[in-house]
């Protein structure tokens, strides 16, 4: 991660300001792209899947996640893997990943994961070169937005309040591409916000906080500011989308995926 580059990195002029749930309002917008994964226009409606044009590097990205994940993975029957996996079938390792797990150990799985995919030693230098700082919260958030468009979908930086203070760490996901395709509660919260939120605040000692809106499949993401426990969490009430999702469960009032 701290290899990347953003040279080559465009922003566009600040939009006007977007309400904030968490009261920090978002004053300045900044845009980064890197073409990795781009979309053919307009994210679909709800209950719709965007259509992206994915390249070479993030087909890699995609295989790479996901022969890592494939080794947790419920085996799939008659399957036949080609060499580059697509964004559908990295989808499909995660659900089979969830396949008789808790929660509490599909989050372990996705740990696994993301460790194995870091040089010896990598957390303890992340924290060195980069303390919870402003810039540090910042820096990581300018890096998000071009780096994991293949994973979520367009993003761009915005400003946010951490602590009294603003900043531009917070990073605004359109519409995640991750929850559109996988239509599930249970995935979102159980292989990507708290997975990712436990790795950022306590390996690598950099707080963050994600917020999913399953009205609009959204997501905001603010670098240096500590997530709520799962408890405290308004996700761990959140219902199935009843419509769209193949593991949903109609008679509970909460995703049953967010219980066990």
């Amino acid at each position: 991660m701290v290899a990347l580059s953003l040279q080559g990195v465009q922003a566009s002029p600040p939009k006007p300001k977007r309400p904030s749930s968490r009261g920090g309002g978002a004053r300045g917008v900044v845009r980064i792209r890197c073409g990795i994964a781009e979309p053919s226009g307009e994210p679909a409606p709800l209950g719709q899947k965007t259509r992206y044009n994915d390249g070479i590097f993030a087909k890699a990205f995609m295989t790479l996640f996901a022969r890592k994940m494939e080794k947790f993975a419920d085996p799939k029957a008659g399957e036949k893997k080609d060499w580059l996996y697509d964004y559908e079938s990295f989808v499909d390792v995660s659900k089979r990943v969830m396949q008789r797990r808790s929660r509490i150990q599909q989050q372990q799985v996705v740990r696994e994961v993301l460790l194995s995919m870091l040089p010896p030693g990598a957390p303890a230098q992340f924290k060195k070169l980069f303390p919870p700082t402003k810039w540090a919260a910042e820096f990581n958030a300018a890096l998000t937005v071009p780096f994991f468009d293949w994973l979520v979908g367009p993003s761009e930086v915005v400003e946010v309040e951490v602590n009294g203070v603003k900043q531009k760490s917070g990073v605004h996901i359109k519409k995640c591409r991750y929850l559109e395709n996988s239509g599930c509660v249970g995935m979102c919260v159980n292989m990507c916000k708290i997975p990712t939120q436990d790795f950022f605040t306590n390996e690598f000692g950099l707080p963050l906080t994600m917020t999913p809106n399953f009205e609009d499949m959204s997501c905001d993401m603010v670098y240096g500011q500590a997530p709520p426990t799962f408890e405290e969490d308004p996700v761990s009430k959140q219902p199935c989308y009843a419509d769209i999702c193949s593991m949903a469960n109609s008679s509970t009032s909460v995703c049953p995926k967010l219980q066990t």
